[in-house]
């Protein structure tokens, strides 16, 4: 049950870019799930997966002996509901989710794999649960706001 949880569904076991596939899973659940609920109630079921995650990371990374493999895939939902959950999505608006759920996802890869500033030194200094999820909890926070950011953007010099 726990290698389902950290792997997302054993997505995480993709023998190729288990991070974006990982994502990817993240970024449609989060679209299905606002369906049903609203922004802050997928910011909320963020933290709390955060918080099971944490503690399930520390246990299972005393069981391989390992930091961060790259078959934890949780930490890319918490990261990528984070920033679905503040970037501004409409899910009775077509076009609006469509292009906020790809800035979203697009910059929560970017600042993932990047790890620009406080993202890479929490990447880099703090080991277990914490370590592993809080540059995804980062990234995602930043990938909202760029999303949101671009989006206002195109808007006024594109989109109309």
């Amino acid at each position: 049950m726990r290698k389902a949880f950290l792997t997302l569904f054993y997505s995480g076991l993709s023998p190729k870019a288990p991070g974006t596939v990982g994502s990817i899973v993240a970024l449609f659940m989060g679209l299905a799930l606002l369906q049903y609920v609203h922004e802050s109630t997928l910011f909320l079921l963020s933290l709390l997966i955060t918080a099971v995650a944490v503690k399930q990371i520390d246990i299972y990374e005393k069981e391989v002996g390992a930091h961060d493999g790259k078959e934890i895939v949780i930490d890319e939902l918490a990261g990528m509901w984070l920033a679905l959950s503040i970037c501004g999505i409409n899910i009775h608006d077509t076009n609006n989710t469509i292009i906020l759920g790809a800035l979203a996802f697009l910059f929560f890869r970017l600042f993932d794999i990047w790890k620009p500033s406080i993202i890479g030194k929490i990447d880099r200094d703090v080991k277990g649960g914490w370590g592993v999820m809080g540059d995804d909890l980062l990234a995602g926070l930043a990938a909202g706001i760029a999303a949101a950011g671009t989006y206002q953007l195109l808007l006024k010099f594109v989109i109309n």
